[in-house]
């Protein structure tokens, strides 16, 4: 596995990192636009999940792997066992209220992490980052994984 680009080849494994995930955008006040979704800010490490055959590894935003997260990426497999997915989000550790604590997440300490997913980059196959250009829409609103 290892990073995020789909070679489209026989062995089906992940090459050198070619996705990203979306960077942030400040704005001096907030704004109200048909055209934009919001996230909240969840409080922990961006991260894409690169999800095939049963397996699933957490890649931080600079390509490289969250070892410290490996059992978080077995569920995420456990979860999407027949799927082939680039996913946008974020790792993060809640605690009793459901508030997202940084520091639990990078002591790891309460509750175990969990995976905040933003956006399906691509889906078995289809990258689904072209489909949706100049739509408005974003990928969770045209597919859902169960």
């Amino acid at each position: 596995m290892g990073s995020a680009n789909h070679n489209s080849g026989e062995s089906g494994e992940w090459q050198i990192m070619n996705f990203q995930p979306m960077p942030l955008l400040k704005r001096a006040a907030p704004f109200d636009d048909p055209d934009w979704i919001y996230e909240l800010k969840m409080d922990g490490f961006r991260a894409l999940a690169i999800v095939e055959h049963g397996r699933a590894q957490l890649l931080s935003r600079n390509g490289h792997p969250f070892a410290s997260f490996s059992e978080l990426g077995k569920q995420i497999a456990v979860a999407l066992p027949n799927v082939r997915a680039v996913i946008d989000g974020e790792i993060c550790s809640l605690d009793r209220r459901g508030k997202p604590q940084f520091k639990n997440l990078l002591f790891h300490r309460g509750n175990p992490p969990c995976f905040f997913a933003f956006d399906l980059l691509t889906c078995d196959g289809k990258d689904l980052r072209t489909e949706l250009a100049g739509t408005g829409l974003r990928s969770a609103e045209i597919y859902r994984v169960h």
